[in-house]
């Protein structure tokens, strides 16, 4: 997890061992003096990190700024987007257990979550007064 002074980016797929590293420059021909001359001209107008530049972008935004940045990005949404599939279950799993332990009638009616609170406090205050009594 990234903390707030942190920045997450999405930086294009790097090239794999087997590629070489001037084939975006013409192939990584070498051979003539034209070839040679275009691949070094390439090389060095290459930024040496791919998200290099991002970054330096980013130094210079607010800490707020940099992080409605982060939860811009797609993969910052799915996994919110995850927890809160998760959070949400949860929740839901909880009052279905607090539902199995109050007395209706009928046993199956379909309650909302704010019938099963309030029938959960009014059983409570039954419960209370039985045991006063």
């Amino acid at each position: 997890m990234l903390n707030s002074d942190q920045t997450e980016i999405d930086l294009p797929p790097t090239h794999s061992e087997s590629e070489s590293v001037f084939s975006d420059c013409g192939g990584g021909r070498a051979g003539s003096a034209e070839d040679a001359g275009s691949v070094g001209l390439c090389a060095q107008s290459r930024i040496a990190e791919p998200g290099e530049a991002v970054k330096k972008d980013l130094q210079h935004l607010s800490r707020e700024e940099r992080r409605r940045r982060r939860r811009a990005t797609a993969k910052y949404r799915t996994a919110h987007a995850t927890r809160e599939r998760i959070r949400v279950e949860a929740f839901n799993m909880a009052f279905a257990e607090l539902r199995k332990l109050l007395p209706t009638l009928p046993p199956d009616k379909k309650l909302s979550k704010i019938e099963i609170l309030r029938l959960a406090i009014c059983y409570i205050s039954y419960l209370n007064h039985v045991l006063d009594v």
